[in-house]
């Protein structure tokens, strides 16, 4: 994938669907970057030079910025006609200009210096079942994680509330286990909350892979590191 490459999506809804991601994301943090990997269908080449017939599928992998234990969000993207192998790295905010809704087509802008995060991804491969937790259930215990954060934070006299108090009660709480999917901690849910991705009635899937776990669900999964660093919490609120 070059600069300029216009890259077609399978529909509409893709552009759309991938804006609102970008969007979230920058909500977080409006310098963040994504890192893109380009993934031919089937038939395809792995040669970046050589076009390959049929789709493909562009992951777009973003960071949450929620401290030492830091969530990747990944969404992927359907894509219509050749497509060749690529990986780079852009500015969010830039992609988020580059997406042509309308005419369901998107040319990646010129890449970036990557941060540090997007050279340890997630495996793709080697992933082992954990459960499907039943979504209304995830959301629940997350909207209820949620309302003991606010209540906690808000009980710390004033003098006393600085952001690494904050941080503290925010990592005890996302720290816990998810109680409907046994290996997954609460961090993961709330960050697969906080970019979209748990909606009424979708099916969810989660996985480890070594020190990795996954959700996945049809809009996206996230993916975490299971050891925690201390103090790292989702304490952090979106920009207004």
């Amino acid at each position: 994938m070059t600069v300029q490459t216009r890259l077609a999506l399978a529909d509409q809804r893709e552009g759309a669907d991938l804006a609102a991601f970008l969007g979230r994301l920058l909500r977080f943090d409006r310098a963040a970057a994504v890192r893109l990997q380009a993934v031919p269908g089937p038939g395809g080449a792995g040669d970046a030079d050589v076009d390959v017939d049929g789709g493909g599928v562009l992951a777009v992998f973003g960071r949450l910025p929620l401290g030492g234990a830091a969530v990747l969000a990944v969404r992927t993207v359907r894509l219509a006609g050749p497509v060749a192998a690529a990986d780079l790295t852009v500015s969010a905010g830039q992609l988020l200009e580059a997406v042509d809704e309308a005419g369901a087509a998107l040319t990646p802008p010129a890449p970036v210096t990557g941060p540090s995060w997007a050279g340890l991804l997630p495996p793709r491969s080697g992933w082992q079942p954990l459960g499907r937790p039943p979504v209304d259930r995830v959301v629940g215990e997350v909207l209820a994680a949620v309302e003991e954060f606010k209540r906690r934070t808000a009980e710390v006299p004033d003098h006393h509330r600085t952001r690494q108090a904050v941080d503290a009660i925010a990592d005890e709480i996302w720290s816990r286990p998810l109680a409907a999917a046994e290996g997954l901690p609460l961090r993961a849910a709330h960050a697969a909350h906080a970019i979209g991705f748990l909606r009424p009635g979708t099916p969810l899937a989660a996985h480890r892979a070594g020190p990795w776990l996954r959700l996945d669900a049809p809009a996206g999964s996230v993916a975490l590191r299971a050891a925690a660093a201390p103090g790292a919490g989702l304490g952090l609120s979106p920009l207004r």
